[in-house]
């Protein structure tokens, strides 16, 4: 989806609003291009760029300067190009064959935006679809006389996919080769697909500014379906209402709890209204994992004041350093830590599951196998083959782990069934952040990426709470720098905060105490 989807979208768009029955049309137009471009080229060149690929096509029009108005030409007299795709195609900026649709690049409307998640949820839903849309690669090599394979994938291909008894298994069988024919063609050319990589991260770049994230709480949701004990963080900038404050809190510090929620919301709003890396979305997935979970517990403490203290606060602090050491670290290492740091935590949900399972039966609670089967889900291993890798390295005493320390005292069982699981979420590992701080954004034009959950579970020293907000905010400024997020929507999601800090730290803003201040981070 992420790398050929964006090449593929005029298929994948046309398909959906003529059905896909109709991609027949596309045969002949291949069959119509090859025969008009005879003798121009390799049989085979011109074939395999007449798989649907729009950087296929840029190709053919690099080296056959006809194609271009042959392949057009072709293509509007089969109603290949309808005036709804073609608005649709005409939404991107810097697309693969711009010469198909001759027309200058406009932001989508309502109609675009909606045809475009219909034809990605579409394509993304039907197998058959996909299969259909991933065979035209061999249709064209075929009637170009360039297709080889075994006779009996022949027979299976020869009525597909006419013949609804053998459809099934030819889907399968054309999903399989096509990914075969890919591994080819980047063993003969590493760089084969490299112009439709960079156009993949314009596709979702695109979206990321043309759409909003969508929640599943932003549908209309049947009241016994919500969850107990949730709380929604608000979604305007900041809320003019007065958070009701819990009991027994301090006066003094009954505005801190709303103060970061809204700085929370501020944070995800500012990433949300600046363009995203929905390509290479790793870092913002982890980076927005992590400030989620540092401000979730910020304002779950906030919700029980005897946690005001250095005693029973000190998650607290630790979260708001150890997060920070965390992103400022990785910003100076290869972007490729930012997988790694999912992965590791994959490794370690895969651990946890098996840990879990070696519990006996009679210490076995109702929905414990459920449990498993949610961390075993979390491991993002394959249901096949078992490729997931668990690391188990850890040391802060000259290599010496805590897992060694605990088996010298014979607390071994104790450190694998308790602590580890719960030293996961402390450490905050990704296992954990996906399951309690992230959720799967619903709008198909921005791919699945995971974006950070405003629903909460539910669940004194005011200065040291401040302080909180305090580092929250520098953790949040800090954040979006590395971010490189869009200044004028941070400016936009924390212009609230102007106010508040004019009038100094009694008015319930950040305050400079501890070297934060509005404009950014220490």
């Amino acid at each position: 989806m992420r790398d050929d989807l964006p090449d593929l979208l005029w298929p994948v768009l046309t398909l959906s609003e003529l059905g896909t029955a109709e991609a027949v049309r596309f045969v002949r137009w291949q069959k119509a291009v090859q025969e008009d471009l005879s003798g121009k080229a390799e049989p085979r060149f011109i074939a395999e760029c007449l798989d649907g690929r729009l950087t296929s096509l840029d190709r053919l029009g690099a080296q056959v300067p006809d194609a271009k108005a042959v392949a057009k030409a072709r293509a509007e007299e089969r109603g290949l190009l309808p005036e709804s795709v073609a608005s649709a195609l005409a939404s991107y900026p810097l697309r693969p064959a711009e010469w198909l649709v001759d027309r200058e690049m406009t932001p989508p409307v309502r109609e675009e935006i909606d045809l475009l998640a219909r034809a990605v949820l579409g394509v993304l839903k039907d197998g058959h679809r996909e299969a259909v849309i991933k065979c035209l690669y061999i249709w064209s090599a075929v009637q170009a006389g360039t297709f080889r394979t075994s006779a009996e994938t022949i027979e299976l291909l020869r009525p597909y996919p006419n013949d609804p008894k053998t459809r099934g298994k030819a889907d399968s069988a054309v999903r399989s080769m096509w990914e075969a024919h890919k591994g080819l063609l980047v063993h003969e050319d590493k760089s084969h697909f490299a112009n439709a990589i960079k156009w993949a991260k314009v596709f979702w770049g695109a979206n990321s500014m043309t759409s909003r994230c969508i929640r599943r709480r932003d549908f209309d949701t049947d009241e016994s379906e919500i969850e107990e004990g949730t709380v929604d963080l608000p979604t305007d900038t900041a809320s003019n209402g007065e958070e009701p404050a819990p009991a027994a809190v301090p006066g003094e510090g009954a505005h801190l709890r709303r103060l970061a929620m809204d700085l929370l919301s501020s944070y995800v709003e500012a990433l949300e209204t600046s363009p995203a890396r929905l390509y290479a979305r790793e870092q913002q997935e982890v980076h927005s994992g992590l400030v989620a979970r540092a401000g979730r517990d910020v304002i779950t403490a906030f919700g029980a004041p005897d946690l005001w203290c250095m005693e029973h606060g000190a998650h607290i602090i630790r979260v708001l350093v150890e997060i920070r050491i965390y992103i400022q670290w990785m910003a100076r290492q290869d972007p490729s830590i930012y997988r790694a740091f999912q992965e590791y935590g994959a490794g370690k949900a895969k651990l946890y599951a098996r840990i879990m399972d070696e519990l006996p039966e009679e210490a076995r609670r109702p929905d414990f196998e459920e449990a498993i089967k949610d961390l075993e889900t979390l491991s993002h291993n394959d249901g096949v083959i078992d490729h997931r890798v668990v690391d188990t390295r850890d040391s802060f005493a000259e290599g010496m782990s805590i897992r060694a320390m605990a088996e010298e005292c014979g607390l071994l069982d104790l450190y694998r069934q308790a602590y580890y699981m719960a030293s996961g979420v402390a450490h905050s590992e990704w296992w954990s952040i996906e399951t309690h701080a992230m959720e799967r954004c619903l709008n198909v034009l921005h791919g699945g990426h995971l974006i950070p959950s405003l629903s909460l579970n539910s669940g004194g020293n005011v200065t040291l709470a401040r302080s909180w907000v305090d580092q929250l905010y520098t953790l949040i400024r800090i954040s979006l720098q590395i971010l490189g997020t869009d200044e004028n929507a941070v400016e936009n999601a924390f212009a609230w905060l102007g106010a508040e800090a004019e009038e100094g730290p009694s008015g319930g803003g950040p305050t400079d105490e501890g070297g934060v201040g509005t404009t950014g981070p220490a």
